[in-house]
């Protein structure tokens, strides 16, 4: 499966964000997109979900149209109904997308992956950390099984021990899906990610991965990252 970005540019007035991006993304692999702060890695996932009107650009899946329901979004900023137990809403969301999701498995097996306890899930997710909140927006994109999954800074906030077993769920997922994951730290995205891409200059680069093993490379590409940053 492949996604295809072609000719993708997006800009804040005269802000140039995104500029005449042409990149592939594959299934089986789970890719860095790396960049600092500001970079417009949220920019680039807001333009994929069609959250922003983007100035040009095509998104093709297999050579069709990318569609939203292909795409999971986990945010940086975790959106979840509050006023509904961790329980409440799995069920709700297991109810609505019942002709979607085929065979299920049981709630206390889905709460298992993400390693919530009984007791968390049966508390109303206002009162849920950061952490948890994102470990509730990583199911239902599991549950939900998109083709695509976006995922940015999805375990900044979260445990040693809890970013482990989220970094083992991701990877077991990754031959079915195409998995982008932003970050701004090289050394995470250096250990769950196949290929890492560099947002810089308004634009995507691969790097090799075995470059970055060699402290001169990676200080380049520091360097590159700060100097062609957006802030």
């Amino acid at each position: 499966m492949e996604l295809k970005v072609t000719n993708l540019t997006k800009s804040y007035g005269e802000k140039s964000v995104l500029k005449d991006i042409d990149f592939t993304f594959e299934s089986g692999k789970i890719y860095g997109l790396l960049g600092i702060n500001g970079a417009g890695k949220t920019t680039f996932f807001n333009s994929l979900n069609g959250d922003i009107e983007i100035n040009s650009g095509k998104f093709l899946l297999d050579h069709k149209k990318l569609i939203t329901d292909d795409i999971g979004y986990v945010t940086a900023t975790p959106i979840v109904p509050e006023f509904l137990t961790g329980r409440e809403f799995l069920q709700f969301f297991l109810d609505i997308n019942e002709d979607k999701i085929g065979k299920k498995k049981s709630i206390d097996d889905y709460f298992e992956l993400v390693q919530l306890t009984k007791e968390d899930q049966d508390i109303l997710l206002k009162e849920y950390s950061h952490g948890m909140k994102n470990k509730m927006q990583i199911l239902i994109n599991v549950v939900s099984n998109p083709k695509v999954i976006l995922l940015d800074e999805p375990l900044t906030s979260l445990d040693i021990v809890a970013q482990d077993n989220m970094k083992k769920l991701l990877k077991s997922l990754k031959k079915d899906h195409v998995i982008i994951f932003s970050t701004h730290i090289l050394e995470l995205a250096m250990d769950i990610c196949d290929e890492i891409v560099v947002l810089s200059n308004k634009k995507l680069e691969l790097i090799e991965k075995k470059n970055l093993s060699t402290k001169n490379y990676k200080d380049k590409i520091i360097n590159q990252l700060k100097e062609n940053s957006n802030d």
